[in-house]
Order: structure tokens, then sequence, then C-alpha cells
């Protein structure tokens, strides 16, 4: 029975659409000969697929295998190296191992180790060069942000005799997507689409246009989402639940909701019945602008459908209910959860707490926190963040404190985003001594703060002194030094090295704003090494403006 899903009904959710990009791995690629490679003229090498055709929607994942990677990846260590661990079960290793260990290494930060698994099946004489192999991992390279190791391993993929198809530049048109400069790798991957219409075998297919639609999409380029449905139309694939999904998705997480309205209109035109991810979208979306008139319908219109509200469509209604105050809705949303026979899962009571910190229930958020820690159940990680930032957001660091104190007593571990929304807090607050003592936890229990660390943690402690950018640099650098005991002299060098050009920006444009904010960071930091910091950093700005240091006294008195 057709869902009466209207254009002014429906709105996004927060869930993942990997299902868009998991077809870029597809490994019915041809298996191709293997060329060394030395200097001499390349032979035309013909593509010829040594593997059976696999059967769509049939599993082709052998149970055997994923335990023997497993087991490969529980013996990686320090002490056992990886090549090392691979030369030990050479006998039993073959390319869909390795092709599973690319997998979970791409899941981490390992993608220096799929490389090096990947030199070590090159190495061995079953290895055979393939489009799958090279496209999965370009995927992970992209992933990662590795974008010149991608395009590398692209070249290296040509050079081994492989001609590329579509998978592999679909893949390769990810990887540039993921690169920080957006409008660049946005030409850049027109351009590999452009290409690709000219090359019989690398022919777009529904996935290209999926991973350009949603691209564009976040980009908030409507134009060019409406010219690439056009082009999707006149092609011989097919949009799919996948490409409309994806579409609305990056819509409504951007809040273009007439947009997104658009394309669920589009979907309707063309048969494409909705699932339960174009539900919860569309609730998501509608609840985090706060037009609950049409979430409401959405879910009711789920209710009467084939397809079952899911714990991620109540619990995205509570937490945006939560974030409108609406807590009498909120409480109702958890009780029809429960009325309907669903167990609540950790998010859900995650939502619960975030929920009733919003509206400044912070006893309540407490009493759903407790009870969960009572219950028996491992208690994760993330529900004690919850519980801290409903103290942090609601003025309660002493609290916070407390609760952040015995989280080892009720198993939890604190991670880096413990750490630094304590920082945060503690700084807004400017709790000094709360300060001083989590920056000792996390000397004690290992925690190393990157750049990123401090740059989100301090955004908003400077923001009316000077360039957020020099700001968040001079904490960073202020907090690296003294977590880790760098030398004076090392951090007075690094600190300019880093900093000078925003310095001479700074000094010629907000040289009020710049003095101002190193008198308050001199005044919250007490001791011989900020006095001898800051009268270095003086003598940079005095280099810049021809200032007497003496004009500065808010440091130097310290």
């Amino acid at each position: 029975m057709p869902l009466s899903l209207s254009p002014n009904s429906l709105h996004p959710s927060t869930l993942a659409f990997a299902q868009i990009f998991s077809q870029n791995s597809n490994l019915t690629q041809p298996w191709l000969p293997h060329v060394l490679l030395r200097k001499r003229p390349m032979p035309r090498i013909s593509c010829v697929s040594t593997r059976p055709k696999r059967k769509p929607g049939t599993k082709t994942e052998d149970p055997d295998v994923r335990e023997v990677v497993r087991m490969l990846m529980r013996s990686f260590s320090d002490k056992q190296p990886l090549l090392k661990t691979l030369n030990k079960y050479v006998r039993i290793v073959r390319t869909e191992h390795c092709f599973l260990l690319f997998e979970e290494l791409g899941k981490s930060d390992g993608w220096l180790q799929c490389l090096e698994v990947f030199r070590w099946m090159q190495k061995q004489r079953w290895y055979v060069a393939d489009n799958g192999v090279y496209s999965k991992l370009i995927s992970v390279m992209g992933k990662k942000g590795q974008t010149r190791m991608a395009m590398w391993l692209f070249s290296e993929m040509r050079n081994s005799g492989c001609r590329p198809d579509t998978s592999v530049y679909n893949a390769l048109i990810s990887a540039h997507l993921n690169s920080k400069d957006k409008a660049k790798a946005l030409d850049k991957a027109l351009r590999y689409f452009d290409k690709m219409k000219g090359m019989e075998r690398c022919q777009p297919n529904i996935v290209t246009y999926n991973i350009l639609l949603r691209a564009f999409a976040q980009s908030r380029n409507v134009e060019k989402v409406n010219s690439l449905f056009k082009d999707l139309d006149e092609s011989i694939a097919s949009a799919d639940i996948y490409t409309y999904n994806g579409v609305m998705d990056a819509y409504g997480k951007n809040g273009n909701i007439r947009e997104m309205e658009s394309v669920l209109s589009r979907m309707k035109s063309n048969q494409c019945k909705p699932d339960i991810i174009t539900f919860n979208l569309l609730i998501d979306s509608y609840g985090k602008k706060q037009q609950f008139d049409k979430m409401e319908q959405v879910f009711k219109s789920l209710v009467r459908s084939k397809e079952k509200p899911t714990l991620p469509t109540f619990n995205s209604m509570i937490i945006n209910y939560g974030k409108a105050r609406l807590k009498e809705k909120a409480e109702d949303v958890f009780k029809k959860m429960i009325d309907m026979k669903y167990t609540p899962s950790f998010i859900t009571y995650e939502s619960l707490i975030m929920m009733y910190g919003f509206c400044d229930s912070v006893s309540k958020a407490r009493e759903v926190f407790d009870r969960l820690a009572d219950s028996g159940k491992e208690l994760k990680v993330s529900t004690l963040n919850a519980m801290l930032d409903v103290y942090c957001m609601n003025g309660l660091p002493v609290e916070a404190d407390k609760l952040f104190v015995n989280g080892n007593s009720i198993g939890v571990r604190p991670n880096v985003s413990t750490y630094k929304l304590l920082y945060k807090a503690y700084t807004k607050a400017n709790m000094k001594e709360l300060l001083e003592k989590l920056l000792k936890c996390m000397d004690k229990d290992g925690i190393v703060p990157n750049k990123r660390f401090f740059l989100e943690a301090l955004g908003a402690f400077f923001s009316s002194a000077g360039s957020p950018g020099f700001q968040a640099k001079l904490e960073y650098k202020q907090s690296f030094c003294f977590q880790h005991q760098i030398t004076v002299a090392r951090g007075i060098t690094y600190l300019y090295r880093e900093c000078e050009a925003t310095c001479k920006r700074l000094i010629r444009t907000e040289a009020k704003s710049c003095r101002n904010l190193l008198e308050r960071v001199a005044t919250f930091y007490s001791g011989k090494f900020w006095f001898l910091l800051c009268s270095s950093f003086f003598s940079v700005l005095n280099n810049v403006t021809g200032d007497d240091t003496r004009l500065w006294p808010g440091c130097l008195s310290v």
C-alpha cells in the first residue's frame, strides 16, 4: 500500500549512508596478470577473470576467512610486527584475507599498515594484480584523508598492467571528496566524471551518481544536483533508494528543508517507496528545525506503513524535543517506545540524559544515569560523557569533577572526549585548580593532547579577544609545553615559529585586542615559565610594531 508522504510533511536523520558507498569495493573485477615493475616495453595485457562471478544477493564472505583475519588482527602488536605475523601464516594467507585486512585496518588509523600488507602481497607467488584490491586500497586512503596516497595507488595500478574500471574511478572520486578543500575536490570529481563518460569500460554507474549527488547536496549546490539528476535520467543507470536517501540526508543535515522535500517529491514521482532510513532521516531533519508538526506526521505515516520504527527513530525524537525544551513530549516518546515493546539501548539512555540536561532537569538526568549504572550492564564512556556534559552545560563544574573522579569506581575509564569537554568547561568557568588537576589526570592516564584537542576545547574561551586562530594556537602551545615539560626555550621558539604570521597581522589590525588577550592569559596562569614566555612574545610584538614592551604591563607584572 503506498505511503501518504507529501512533500510538505517529511524530513532526514543522522543515520550514516554507508550503503551508498559500500558498492565501490566490488570484488567481481577481472583478475589481471602481474607485471614486474622493470623499465622495459609494457606488453599488451588482456583482462581475464580468474574467479567465478558472484550471484547478486548472495553472501561471498567465507566464515573461515573472517576467522583467519581475526586471528591476524589479534596477533599484531609492538612485539609482533605486522610483516612478521604475515610471514608466520604465509601458507594460509591469500588475497581474500588481505582484502578483509584492508577493511579492518581501515576502520582504525592503520592506513600505513594497509600499504605494508599490499607490498607483502606483491611479493607472494600467488599474487595477481587486481582492480578490486586497488579500488579497496584507494577507498581506505581516501577515508583517512590520504588523497596523494590514493593517487599514487591509482598510478601504481596502471603501471602494474591493470586498466581502470568504474569501481576504481568511484573510489578515486570518493577519495578526493574526503579532502579538506571541498571546492577543489568537487571540481576534480567532475573532471573524473566527464573522463569516465568518454571511456567504454568506465561508464558512470548509479554508485558514481550517488557519490556526486550527495557531495553537491552537502555543498548546497542545488543547481548542480538538479543537473546531475537530469543527467542520470538520460543515462542507462536508474536512481535507487540510496540515491534519494543520500541527497535528502545531505540537504536535511544542512537545514535545506525545501530542497529536501523537492527530492522527496521526485522520489515519489519515480515510484520509489520510502524505507526506514527515509523515515528516520525525515524525522531527524524536521526535528532539528523544530518543525514538530511535520515530524509527528512522518512518524504517523511510518507507523501505518509496512516499515517499523527503529531505536534511532525514537532517539532522534527524544533529543530534538529536548533541544526545544519540550520535556513532556520527549517523555511521551520514551513511554510510547516502551509500550511498543522496544528495549532502550545505551544511546537511548544517553538521549534521555541529554534531553533532561537541555530542560534544566539535572536531577532527572542523574537518576537515569544512576539507574543505568546500577543495572549491572557495562557502562559506556559516552554515557559518562553525556552526564558530565549535562553538569557542564548547567554550570555545575564541581559536580562534574566529582563524577569524573568517581568514574573508575563505576567501571568507566575516561577518553579524550571526556577530557576535552571538561577542559572546555573548567576554562570557561575560570576554575584554575580543577584545570590543573585535570591536566595531571591526563598525564597519569597517558592522554596526549593534540592540536585539534585544544583548538576545539578553547574555541569560545578567547572569542572576545583577537583572532580565534591566534588565540587557540597560543593556548595550545601553553598547554602542550605545560603538560609535557618542554623546555622554555623550545616552547618560545615553537610559539614564535607557529604564530609569527598571525602575530604580524593581528598587531597591525587588532593591537588592543591582542594586548588584552595576552594579559588575560598571563593573569590566568602564573609562574616563571609564563613570565619568560610572555616577555619573549612581547619582544616579538615590539619587533613588529615598534612599541615598547613597557606599554604591555599586564603579563610582565605576573
